[in-house]
């Protein structure tokens, strides 16, 4: 049995996501008759009984962070960056730098070096064409560096994005994926056993899919 727990903080787009973990499991099932079970629960004990977990998040980090503390989710995280494959998706993967400047500033998890910023209000294109915030919608995503979870996905591939504030790494050998949008930001990262993404896999198709299903296959090694 491959268990996948997606942790339920309130404060993402949980269906969304399960549904493409169930998709992608069904599929892996059907070829390697391994079944898989898709959790979404905030428990501490299903989590750390899981194989493999995800960590999405929407919405404003302060809210965010509010619910991670009442809900130990942190604690729960660190946990299982020590031990299996944990997947971060949109403000889950900003939830994992120092400190954001959302909301006049708020203090996240500290477990990479790096700080989430805003787009600003006169965003430009490379044309000088004014830029719409937040940044929704396709686009390109260039990988920098090779990991399992790019495997069969084409470089430069199209995903799904829906934010205002971005990642600012300090580590940048921790980047494996870029994409521009006024500036050249960190589209994915991954350190160890994690793999974060500013883009939301579960939205964006074929790719988004079958990066999916590599997460549902990854040991956690690179």
């Amino acid at each position: 049995m491959n268990k996948i727990a997606v942790i339920d903080y309130g404060m993402g787009n949980l269906h969304s996501v399960a549904k493409a973990l169930e998709h992608v499991g069904n599929e892996l099932t059907a070829r390697t008759g391994e079944p898989t079970q898709v959790l979404v629960t905030a428990n501490p004990e299903r989590i750390a009984t899981a194989d493999r977990v995800v960590f999405p998040g929407v919405g404003a980090i302060r809210d965010c962070m509010a619910e991670i503390h009442r809900l130990n989710v942190g604690e729960i995280v660190a946990i299982a960056m020590k031990s299996k494959p944990v997947l971060a998706i949109c403000v889950g993967m900003q939830a994992l730098m120092q400190v954001s400047e959302e909301n006049g500033g708020v203090d996240c998890l500290g477990f990479m070096k790096g700080k989430v910023r805003y787009f600003g209000d006169s965003l430009l294109d490379r044309q000088g064409q004014r830029l719409k915030v937040p940044h929704m919608g396709w686009n390109q995503v260039k990988q920098t560096r090779l990991h399992p979870l790019w495997k069969d996905v084409p470089d430069k591939s199209r995903f799904y994005f829906v934010h205002s504030y971005y990642v600012q790494m300090d580590e940048v050998e921790k980047i494996t994926g870029v994409t521009d949008y006024g500036t050249e930001l960190v589209a994915s990262l991954a350190d160890n056993n994690i793999f974060a993404t500013q883009f939301h896999p579960e939205k964006s198709q074929t790719s988004g899919l079958k990066l999916l299903s590599n997460f549902l296959q990854w040991d956690g090694s690179c």
